[in-house]
């Protein structure tokens, strides 16, 4: 691997402690994102040891020199914003110093989501004039994506927020998914304008003074259905939502597996459309998205599930790649400044 280049390449670091199956889903990952690429460097933050025996076992090949010694870990249940206070030489707290530093321009993890916007937010910065950072998820619908902010990085948001999360939301949409100018919704009890509680109403207002393709108010049948392009509610309801959306494929798979188990017909049944049903839920595999973004940190954020497995992780990295590329940190940064007599 060559850092000559630095300057100019991309520098994505990863947390190789990060997840349930932490070195090896993320190291793993990882250096596949890198192989598949190669267009940026990249550097595997944790315990050096531990991290050369998981590329040593999979007969892979890195530059030890990009391995950065980090010895403690931030476990899965510690308090996250004690745990980067008291865990100074964390993986996640060295990986969020180096992107703060301008050391690298990327921070990717599997690990404590908390602990991960926690140093994001704190150690990384907030882009000027962002109250709150916000996390996107992407959900497929009938015509494509549709992009969830906030699913929750935090709650009992203001309206100046869900006005932050529909600009950055936009971006992000536009950017990675090519849509030229996404129609923005916020989530609400019923389409008409004069539905929905004091901060929705507010935070409807303030939209409509932008030049964003705000259509209104969108009812949760809307984002499957493909009514917008970006949905805009507030991390509590978007958390709820997100968590509800991830069961439905595993439900759909006991549906299936107890169908196939009431009888040797059904089972003849369930083979021959087996194929077709996994190209189906493939849209719903958290796997193809990798992780979610934190939009509104001075640098790139990517959280992913602690389930992670090496293609999610490899998403993740090249996700983190993409953001860069397009330069969402300067055009966010940009977009807030403009509206910023609103807030």
């Amino acid at each position: 691997m060559n850092n000559s280049d630095s300057k100019t390449r991309c520098r994505i670091v990863i947390d190789a402690m990060g997840g349930d199956y932490a070195p090896q889903n993320a190291v793993v990952g990882a250096i596949q994102a890198f192989n598949e690429n190669g267009k940026f460097d990249l550097f595997l933050v944790g315990k050096k040891n531990e991290i050369q025996k998981v590329i040593a076992a999979n007969n892979l090949s890195f530059n030890e020199n990009d391995i950065i010694n980090a010895d403690e870990v931030i476990e899965m249940g510690d308090q996250p914003t004690a745990a980067i206070k008291t865990k100074p030489n964390s993986s996640i707290v060295v990986g969020a110093k180096l992107v703060k530093d301008k050391k690298a321009d990327a921070f990717v993890s599997a690990g404590n989501t908390g602990a991960m916007m926690a140093a994001s937010t704190l150690i990384i910065g907030r882009i000027p004039g962002v109250g709150r950072p916000t996390i996107g998820q992407a959900m497929p619908n009938q015509s494509g994506i549709s992009t969830l902010f906030d699913v929750g990085a935090s709650v009992d948001s203001k309206p100046k927020h869900l006005l932050e999360y529909a600009l950055m939301g936009t971006i992000f949409t536009k950017e990675i998914y090519g849509i030229e100018n996404p129609k923005v919704g916020i989530l609400s009890v019923g389409e008409e304008d004069s539905k929905g509680n004091e901060v929705t109403l507010a935070a409807a207002e303030l939209i409509r003074k932008t030049n964003l393709n705000f259509v209104g108010n969108v009812e949760g049948r809307d984002i499957l259905k493909g009514t917008v392009n970006v949905v805009v509610c507030d991390g509590f309801v978007g958390n709820i939502l997100i968590k509800f959306g991830e069961s439905v494929l595993d439900f759909l798979k006991f549906k299936f597996r107890d169908y196939a188990n009431k009888g040797f017909i059904n089972k003849l049944k369930i083979a021959l459309v087996r194929s077709s049903m996994r190209e189906i839920l493939k849209d719903f595999d958290y796997q193809e998205y990798g992780g979610v973004p934190l939009l509104g940190v001075n640098g790139i954020s990517v959280i992913g599930h602690g389930s992670s497995t090496p293609k999610a992780i490899k998403n993740m990295v090249l996700r983190a790649y993409e953001m860069y590329e397009k330069n969402l940190v300067q055009k966010i940064e940009n977009s807030i400044k403009q509206y910023s007599n609103l807030n």
